[in-house]
């Protein structure tokens, strides 16, 4: 995707981008001449959790294609932020792609999101907080394709072998503790899933912690009930009864789960398409986070449909994302790999379709948004390093660093 012939310029723009949101705009300014004519190439790129997901986008864009005339090409990302971020320091981005919320405000700042939520008559039928996740300067500048929350899924056949019942789904942290404990045996782990925070940020959410203020302009990372969230994390760590999914040779959660080493696992709703596609054999139901010392808490995910500022297909983008956001195809999306519709009125239709997503959909009301600063991944990710190491580590230590870190992004007005 990056022009070979970039000046070095560019290629610094590219490795600054994400960190600053330096400008993509290498044309002087000049607006990107703007195709009307009929039967237009479009390119789509996506960030994809898994086959599920690849073939219901692809089939979707081809029904476009077909209907409208259009030629769409779907792309696969490796890496989604270093590609987006290398074509539109190259000048020659995707003309849709997937924003994810954490990533947002970069690519908002620097320019490189065509905003088009004002062209969208019924927009305010996409969630609040959703549009909120995505307006930059008072402008809505993509629609959220869909959401997603976290729940706790347990491998029925497993609780039962272990001699428990319904009765005995988690509700608080000390059962979560026990029951993971009882489910701990042979080539089996109690509970498993990621080493990073937006698996074990929940806890944090449920001690009554967060990383931030509501408006995200003042750092509350190394708040006590922060300590008390990675404490106890710690705590099943360190009694075998939590890995974590590198640990037992798995890329995520929902393959540990799907292959049988993990009795339980703490994902969100994409699961049920992976189970569905990869694992349809594991018969599994999802339950609530248990609560903490604060109550519930789980973190909710969002991804935009964005078009670039710089590409020459503009309104013909507009119209493809207007066709991928219908409540019809939203709801097709969920059915095949099970993200909630990001529209309140196919949210409805999903809940009564779908009773077994009823975890996830009641987190909705109780979920923890992303921080959506620029800059803030490499916070994250620092974070996350800091994370794998929790067994063995000081949560205090961890916390601090965050705090330090993520105050040093917001003095940098990032």
């Amino acid at each position: 995707m990056v022009n070979r012939k970039a000046t070095a310029a560019i290629v610094t723009c590219a490795a600054l981008l994400a960190a600053t949101g330096c400008s993509s705009s290498f044309g002087g300014g000049k607006e990107a001449q703007q195709d009307t004519g009929s039967g237009q190439k479009l390119t789509v790129l996506i960030g994809t959790s898994g086959d599920a997901e690849t073939k219901a986008v692809r089939e979707a864009v081809a029904a476009y294609a077909k209907q409208s005339g259009n030629t769409v090409t779907v792309e696969l990302a490796k890496d989604l932020n270093q590609q987006l971020t290398q074509s539109f320091a190259g000048g020659n981005p995707p003309d849709v792609f997937y924003v994810p919320s954490d990533l947002f405000a970069n690519y908002a700042k620097g320019g490189s999101l065509y905003a088009y939520g004002d062209q969208v008559k019924d927009v305010d039928d996409f969630a609040a907080p959703l549009r909120s996740s995505f307006t930059y300067d008072g402008k809505l500048m993509c629609l959220p394709k869909d959401t997603s929350t976290l729940a706790l899924a347990i491998n029925t056949d497993l609780w039962k072998k272990a001699g428990l019942t319904d009765k005995d789904y988690p509700t608080t942290w000390a059962e979560l503790k026990t029951v993971a404990a009882k489910l701990t045996s042979g080539d089996v782990t109690g509970l498993v899933t990621n080493d990073e925070y937006v698996r074990l940020g929940a806890f944090m959410k449920e001690a009554g912690g967060a990383i931030t203020n509501a408006d995200q302009t003042k750092m509350t990372a190394d708040s006590s009930q922060n300590i008390e969230a990675l404490t106890y994390v710690q705590s099943l760590l360190k009694d075998g009864s939590l890995k974590y999914a590198k640990q037992v040779d798995t890329a995520w959660g929902g393959e540990a789960f799907g292959k049988g080493k993990a009795a339980m696992t703490i994902e969100g709703n994409w699961l049920t398409g992976a189970m569905k596609l990869d694992f349809p054999n594991i018969k599994y139901k999802a339950v609530p986070l248990p609560e903490g010392p604060a109550g519930k808490g789980s973190l909710a995910f969002s991804t935009c449909w964005g078009v670039a500022q710089d590409s020459t297909h503009r309104a013909a983008s507009v119209d493809l994302v207007k066709y991928l956001t219908s409540a019809t195809q939203q709801l097709k999306f969920a059915d095949a790999f099970g993200v909630m519709p990001s529209r309140t009125s196919a949210q409805a239709t999903y809940a009564d379709k779908v009773p077994a997503a009823k975890a996830w959909v009641d987190a909705n009301a109780y979920a923890q948004g992303p921080v959506t600063i620029p800059g803030f991944e490499k916070v994250l990710g620092q974070f996350n390093t800091g994370l794998q190491s929790l067994r063995t580590g000081d949560p205090a230590k961890i916390l601090a660093d965050l705090q330090r870190n993520g105050e040093q992004a917001l003095a940098k007005g990032e």
